[in-house]
């Protein structure tokens, strides 16, 4: 298996989740207290240092108000 750290699934992931976030009108901060966690691990999340978990990626489709189905079909789709 490849590495998917820095891949063009993972960064179309990232980019997903900063508009959705940006869209939600959250900041980093904002997101990481609903999410019980510190704006620095949104920070690393989003500039592609660390994976997003599947739990992690639910619970962010719940907060951002997004379907995680539709965005993991996109995603395997490309």
């Amino acid at each position: 298996m490849a590495k998917t750290l820095g891949s063009e699934k993972h960064k179309a992931l990232i980019s997903l989740l900063i508009k959705k976030r940006e869209a939600a009108g959250l900041t980093q901060a904002q997101l990481a207290y609903t999410l019980g966690e510190y704006q620095s691990f949104v920070a690393r999340l989003e500039s592609g240092q660390r994976r997003v978990d599947v739990i992690e990626f639910l619970e962010l489709a719940e907060i951002l108000s997004f379907d995680p189905f539709s965005v993991l079909r996109d995603l395997s789709q490309s």
